[in-house]
């Protein structure tokens, strides 16, 4: 296994915080709190992202609605029981955020280096755009791992599919938030909203796991 070490999951985000701090958890008296960023895509769409951020940051910036900031953090994922289900839920865990004064042209780029945890899921779309699902382990300290879904497009699309279990893998690519309807019990549509690793740039490493 690699060495674990703080630049195997690197998020660097800019954009608007969209909607008031609400309280999240205690760890150890110290507090944490949730809210969500919008990024604007190179095209004239945008992302909208949870983030998670410690008291000790909000000390030293004002987080008002539309606040343009700067975000530098890791894509983090915890169990979470929902409808008697656990899910598996995704947030940006905040190392350090600035206020910004302009965009910029890169508002939004993630780095993992981890392993294939999951046998890859190759598809095509009904225009026949090749399409690879990823799940990718991510391991941080005490023990601990993140799981992020990843999805690769066209021909890292076919280079992806052929991965196994346990390959370790560096990807880069950007945070994206993507909705979805799903039929409730009772037959009504709802909209819910997956977030998932969109991968421009992905590496197979070694075996022996030196570069």
């Amino acid at each position: 296994m690699i060495a674990v070490k703080e630049d195997t999951n690197i998020v660097n985000l800019k954009g608007t915080i969209e909607n008031n701090l609400q309280f999240s958890h205690e760890i150890f008296g110290e507090k944490f709190y949730t809210t969500k960023i919008k990024i604007n895509r190179l095209s004239e769409s945008y992302d909208v992202l949870p983030i998670t951020i410690s008291e000790r940051l909000l000390e030293e910036v004002d987080l008002n609605e539309n606040k343009l900031v700067k975000v530098t953090g890791q894509l983090r994922s915890y169990n979470k029981n929902i409808d008697n289900k656990n899910r598996l839920v995704l947030t940006i865990f905040v190392r350090d955020i600035k206020q910004e004064e302009e965009d910029n042209k890169d508002p939004n780029s993630i780095f993992l280096d981890g392993y294939v945890c999951k046998e890859p899921i190759y598809r095509k779309t009904p225009l026949g755009r090749e399409i690879t699902d990823l799940l990718v382990a991510i391991n941080r300290p005490y023990n601990k791992s993140d799981y992020i879904p990843s999805i690769v497009w066209g021909r890292n699309a076919k280079f992806a599919k052929s991965l196994k279990v346990g390959d370790r893998i560096q990807i880069w690519g950007r945070v994206q938030s993507r909705e979805y309807e799903k039929k409730r019990e009772d037959g009504e549509p709802i909209k819910k909203v997956a977030y998932e690793v969109s991968i421009s740039k992905i590496k197979k490493m070694s075996e022996n796991n030196n570069d």
